[in-house]
């Protein structure tokens, strides 16, 4: 059994599927089978298949073949041309869509448009007119604001490519108390990324922060240390050092496990 990636956007996200026998050499396209129905992608590698449950994966129905191919480029040519439509729609019902893409299934039997929209849209009369030029399923999925930033792509403030389209795929949600915890100035500009909500790299450190904050004073507590009694005015929460204010002047202080205990 041959398990291999197969990528069905340049800048996407690779899957598994089961290649049974086949023996496909990496960027050789093919035909899979999905949950939205027949796909047109592209091998980039194969898969130990230790690291993998098969039992949960779809099948590689084929090497894609010049007529799959051709098809695949119609179905771009048709789906451009769906969202011009969708987007002349959405001005004639005036529902405040913002198309982003449109993609057919390889089989052609699903549609689907992805929009972004400040608020929930009721788009099933857009969907009935769609539905009734192409004759095929619609689905219009409204994304948030992390998901266009993943789409469209860019350059986050620390020089390198949005985590949500390279490094990271956010599972959970980010929360201010993240910010809290690793001790960031509360300050929209340093905190937000270019969605306009949390930064996902937020998330990373969080757990290490907490672990290495517990025993630690809050700035403005009053302390004691080896200088004296005095107000703590900072601290580096990894080093688990600060400074503290004695007598006005400010003083270096590291709280260690066996002080914290």
């Amino acid at each position: 059994m041959n398990i291999y990636e197969v990528l069905f956007h340049d800048k996407g996200k690779g899957y598994y599927f089961n290649g049974g026998r086949l023996k496909i050499p990496n960027r050789v396209t093919v035909i899979v089978e999905t949950e939205r129905g027949l796909q047109f992608g592209r091998v980039i590698r194969k898969i130990d298949l230790s690291t993998v449950d098969v039992s949960t994966l779809k099948r590689i129905i084929r090497i894609a073949t010049k007529k799959d191919y051709e098809q695949y480029l119609k179905n771009l040519r048709d789906a451009e041309e769906a969202l011009k439509l969708a987007k002349k729609e959405n001005e004639n019902l005036n529902l405040g869509m913002n198309f982003l893409d449109a993609e057919f299934t390889f089989d052609r039997k699903q549609l689907f448009f992805n929009f972004y929209a400040d608020q929930r849209v009721d788009f099933r009369e857009m969907a009935k007119r769609l539905a009734q030029v192409y004759k095929t399923r619609i689905e219009l999925r409204q994304i948030g604001a992390r998901d266009k930033a993943s789409d469209i792509g860019g350059i986050g403030m620390c020089g390198r490519v949005l985590c949500c389209r390279g490094c990271h795929k956010v599972s959970q949600s980010i929360t201010m108390n993240m910010a809290k915890n690793q001790n960031l100035a509360l300050n929209p500009s340093k905190i937000n990324g270019a969605c306009g909500r949390l930064l996902c790299c937020l998330s990373y450190e969080d757990s290490e922060y907490v672990r290495c904050s517990y025993g630690l004073p809050s700035i403005g507590d009053e302390v004691d240390t080896p200088h004296g009694k005095g107000k703590v005015m900072q601290i580096d929460i990894l080093n688990r050092r600060g400074k503290v204010l004695i007598d006005n002047q400010l003083e270096e202080v590291v709280w260690n496990d066996e002080q914290d205990s």
